[in-house]
């Protein structure tokens, strides 16, 4: 009975990850491009699902994430699906600014021996606001190289957070760009209770500047695009008066 059981969770298990969806309620995943998949989680807001990007790599050292979900409750049915779906274990996370949608699964990760990593401005927030911390932390812009692949952290100045970074895959032309990058879908800045709003512009002019041959630019929410998400955050910036 037992084993009828375990094979039907797996037989489940496996039809939600080739459907791209898994835990209906709270994870879905897309593949963006090569190794690199999207993967979204959602917590209610006004009673309404909100989602929230982050993203992962698959390499022949395992899997890094970029940021964790949103919800503790959905890390265990991500690392499952993970492991399901590319036979890889979850290796190494970094999370992007200390807003629990980056940060809340840290310690989640950390209990499954996963190595997690934050920026010293980022722990720092983490600490003062009672928010999940991650083991590891860097105090400059670094360089990661994990089975092969190469990415670069970046501190571009304050903008949705004092501390927010994007993260650079040079060869790839990936900007995973967190909550910093307001989707082309996005009607508004968001939630800006810990934003600088007036250093805001400047910090995606420098994202401009030094990612001009980016292809795929991540948001922390909804669709995903190209170059013209930082535009539009501009855009988005000087309606709100900067």
């Amino acid at each position: 009975m037992k084993f009828i059981k375990h094979l039907v969770y797996i037989l489940l298990l496996a039809f939600v990850c080739i459907a791209g969806v898994t835990n209906a309620q709270g994870l879905k995943i897309a593949h963006l491009s090569g190794n690199f998949y999207v993967y979204t989680t959602y917590k209610m807001l006004d009673g309404s699902p909100f989602p929230s990007n982050s993203m992962y790599l698959v390499t022949n050292k395992g899997v890094v994430l970029f940021d964790t979900p949103w919800d503790t409750a959905q890390c265990q049915p991500l690392l499952d699906s993970i492991q399901l779906r590319h036979h890889q274990k979850v290796v190494l996370c970094i999370a992007t600014h200390f807003h629990d949608d980056r940060t809340i699964g840290l310690a989640f990760l950390r209990q499954h021996g996963v190595k997690t990593y934050t920026s010293l401005q980022t722990d720092l927030l983490c600490q003062q606001h009672g928010d999940s911390r991650a083991k590891y932390i860097f105090t400059a812009d670094t360089t990661f190289t994990v089975g092969g692949y190469a990415f670069q952290t970046y501190w571009p100045g304050k903008g949705h957070t004092a501390d927010n970074i994007v993260i650079w895959f040079a060869k790839q032309k990936i900007l995973y760009g967190g909550c910093l990058i307001k989707s082309i879908d996005n009607k508004s800045l968001g939630n800006i209770a810990d934003a600088d709003v007036a250093a805001w512009p400047s910090t995606i002019s420098r994202l401009l500047a030094k990612f001009p041959d980016a292809e795929d630019v991540i948001p922390g929410h909804f669709g995903w695009s190209g170059r013209d998400a930082l535009q539009h955050t501009l855009d988005l910036l000087r309606q709100n008066g900067q």
